[in-house]
């Protein structure tokens, strides 16, 4: 007589690997998700001059071009977050990827400076409900002794788009793809948003917090305003002249913020779930990496656009010359990230992150010195020492940074924790592109808001001139990196994504708020 035994194992076989199948197509998408984020956050760059002489965009209008991506993206991302685990985790993914797709469609097809700018804060906004969910669906949907590997996979992922995205950028854009210019940049998330859309729906498994934090709607609003008030005089006011409005709403931002921080620590005393979790800056590492993140993003944001209109109005280049110029710094940037977590964090502490600054410090002067001596004649490989250095000064920072500012925080607050921490990041990024107008383009003046490939040769001194103004804040900036980095711990505890338990109900220590702190 025959038993049903086999056939029953037989079908729980075949449902694992149906199981199976499924959380890889589902990583595939996510990851993708993260992929594209992080692309479209570097892609711009390289793309600025382009769009410029394409849609006439002042400068100003520029900086919003880049910033207001940031700035939504930093404001959205802890909301984006909660709202997961309040409404489910694929139900928000797909909202935003959704979102992300459409403001990517807005982009492309941009009738002006001014609805390219909108779609790109919704492209931020929509981001932030995206990004959050990834590393929680991976989470839920993969166990424990396949993480390892699976975060690995994220990590590759993170790297390659740091890589890939100037890159992309530069290909689509010198391409000039059926005669679109700089729109394929924007246009290329369509088809693998709407892919990602239906593979999600599919193959996602949906996941909620028991019991999630609630929203801070309010803290939310006042942050923004307040942050608002600093940076769009700061980004128009050279435009503007320096109107007085404009210094009347950077007085008054302080004032705006210090309400924020009332509101948010009388939310805390009622027992409310604040936007920021302000007990956390008691913790002097904590703080300390939080400035470090947030002067970082500042040095970070500043550069990249400093760096791009150098080679591209200052010196003349090409999309794709000034973006395989690019290809050393991050290259550089990717291998030393892998050695400082792997090899150097562990035996000599905060020390490596220290080295990072000094050797950003010395590319940056060694930039200065090469743009100083060659002018307007520099060519691409005599800018390679400078790449190698900053690049591999950045992943000595970006990689451990989170861990050294963590390292002290108590683990029920370590989701809190690292939210903040990724958020200030973002927000230095907006600032220091809202400081370009100081250090950057109020040196170009005037003669710089007609600009282009073929800007005369006066001109490209001009912004010869403001990119070596531009590397001394650069510089500054790198030397208080290099203070606050005093107040870590001398040793930085080693935490892997991997190792941590499943999201904890109230919401804190969610895994997908521990990504890297700054990606370039």
């Amino acid at each position: 007589m025959t038993t049903p035994v086999p056939a029953a194992h037989e079908t729980a076989d075949t449902a694992a690997r149906a199981a199976g199948r499924r959380r890889w197509i589902a990583l595939a998408v996510v990851l993708t998700a993260a992929f594209m984020d992080l692309v479209d956050a570097t892609i711009v760059n390289i793309a600025v001059p382009s769009i410029q002489r394409d849609t006439g965009a002042t400068f100003s209008a520029v900086q919003w071009v880049t910033a207001g991506y940031a700035l939504a993206f930093a404001l959205g991302l802890i909301t984006g977050g909660r709202l997961g685990d309040i409404h489910g985790r694929k139900k928000l993914f797909l909202l935003g990827m959704g979102g992300f797709t459409l403001a990517s469609a807005l982009c492309g097809f941009a009738a002006g400076p001014g609805m390219l700018i909108g779609a790109r804060v919704l492209q931020g906004a929509m981001a932030a409900l995206m990004v959050p969910q990834v590393l929680a669906i991976i989470h839920v949907s993969f166990p424990a002794h396949e993480r390892g590997k699976v975060f690995g996979m994220f990590g590759a992922v993170i790297g390659l788009g740091a890589v890939c995205g100037p890159l992309i950028g530069a290909l689509l854009t010198e391409g000039d793809l059926l005669g679109l210019a700089w729109r394929p940049i924007f246009l290329i998330n369509l088809p693998v948003g709407v892919a990602g859309i239906l593979l999600g729906r599919r193959f996602l498994t949906e996941s909620r917090a028991p019991r999630a934090l609630r929203v801070d709607l309010i803290g939310t609003a006042l942050a923004t305003v307040g942050l608002l008030m600093l940076l769009y005089p700061l980004t128009q006011g050279r435009e503007n002249g320096w109107p007085l409005w404009g210094f009347v709403s950077m007085a008054a931002s302080p004032l705006v913020l210090a309400v924020f921080v009332r509101f948010e620590r009388a939310r805390a005393r009622k027992g409310g779930a604040p936007l920021v979790e302000l007990s956390l800056f008691t913790i002097r590492s904590f703080a300390a990496g939080a400035g470090v993140q947030l002067t970082f993003g500042v040095v970070s944001g500043l550069f990249f656009l400093v760096w791009t209109l150098h080679m591209q109005l200052g010196l003349g280049w090409g999309p794709l010359h000034a973006g395989l110029t690019g290809v050393p710094f991050s290259l550089a940037c990717s291998l030393a990230a892998g050695v400082s977590v792997q090899k150097l964090v562990p035996r000599f502490g905060r020390k490596v992150l220290q080295a990072g600054a000094l050797i950003m410090l010395c590319g940056a002067l060694v930039y200065l010195g090469e743009a100083g001596r060659y002018g307007t004649a520099l060519q691409s490989w005599q800018l390679v020492p400078a790449m190698l250095l900053m690049g591999a000064g950045m992943g000595l920072i970006v990689a451990p940074i989170t861990d050294a500012a963590l390292s002290e925080v108590p683990a029920e607050h370590s989701g809190s924790a690292s939210g903040i921490f990724n958020t200030t990041g973002q927000l230095g990024m907006a600032l220091g592109l809202g400081l370009s107008s100081v250090a950057f383009f109020g040196v170009v003046g005037s003669r710089g808001e007609a600009g282009g490939a073929g800007a005369p040769d006066a001109l490209r001194a001009a912004f010869v001139e403001a990119t070596g103004h531009a590397l001394w804040w650069i510089s500054g900036g790198l030397v208080v990196v290099f203070g606050l980095l005093f107040l870590l711990p001398r040793t930085v505890r080693a935490q892997q994504i991997a190792e941590q338990g499943e999201p904890a109900a109230s919401g804190e220590g969610r895994p997908e708020e521990r990504q890297p702190a700054l990606v370039p």
